[in-house]
C-alpha cells in the first residue's frame, strides 16, 4: 500500500470535516469571504450554483444560499452559530487582516477594547460582515509580548 502524502494525510480522529453556513446572499458572501479565506490559505473547493466552498487541509467551509432557507437574515445572538474564530500567525498578521477586513466592508466589534477585547494576555480582532457574521483572528498565544 502507498504512503500517504503530507497533503493526503488522514484527519485527526475528531476533528471537523467541515462547517455549512447558510447566507442570505452568495454573491455578497463571496465578496465577504473569498478574500478572507484565501489569505489564510484556504483554496476554493467547490462551486454549484447556490453556493461555494473553500478547504484547508481536510477542513473545508461551505456557504450557501439554500432554496429551503427560512429565513434571510442571519442572527449572531439567537441560537445556532454565533461566529467562526480563526488562528492566526501573529499580532502584526492580525493587524494586516483587520485592516483588509475592513476595506471589505467588515466591522470592528468592540474597537475601544482592541486588540484585547479577549483579554490582555489574547491579541485578536472581533469582525462582523455585511450579513452580521462574526469571525475571531486570534494571534497564536506564543506570539504575545
Amino acid at each position: 500500500m502507498p504512503s500517504m502524502t503530507q497533503d493526503e494525510q488522514a484527519p485527526k480522529h475528531g476533528s471537523l470535516h467541515h462547517v455549512e453556513i447558510w447566507v442570505p446572499n452568495l454573491d455578497r458572501a463571496i465578496a465577504d469571504w473569498a478574500w478572507l479565506l484565501e489569505s489564510l490559505g484556504y483554496t476554493l473547493h467547490q462551486t454549484w450554483a447556490n453556493g461555494r466552498s473553500w478547504r484547508l487541509d481536510t477542513t473545508y467551509l461551505v456557504f450557501e444560499q439554500s432554496p429551503a432557507l427560512t429565513q434571510h437574515h442571519h442572527d449572531r445572538l439567537a441560537p445556532g452559530l454565533n461566529h467562526l474564530a480563526f488562528h492566526i500567525d501573529t499580532p502584526d498578521d492580525v493587524d494586516l487582516l483587520t485592516a483588509k477586513a475592513q476595506e471589505n466592508g467588515w466591522t470592528l466589534l468592540f474597537p475601544d477594547a482592541h486588540p484585547h477585547a479577549g483579554g490582555p494576555h489574547q491579541h485578536a480582532a472581533y469582525l462582523e460582515n455585511t450579513d452580521h457574521f462574526e469571525i475571531e483572528l486570534v494571534a497564536s498565544p506564543q506570539q504575545i509580548g
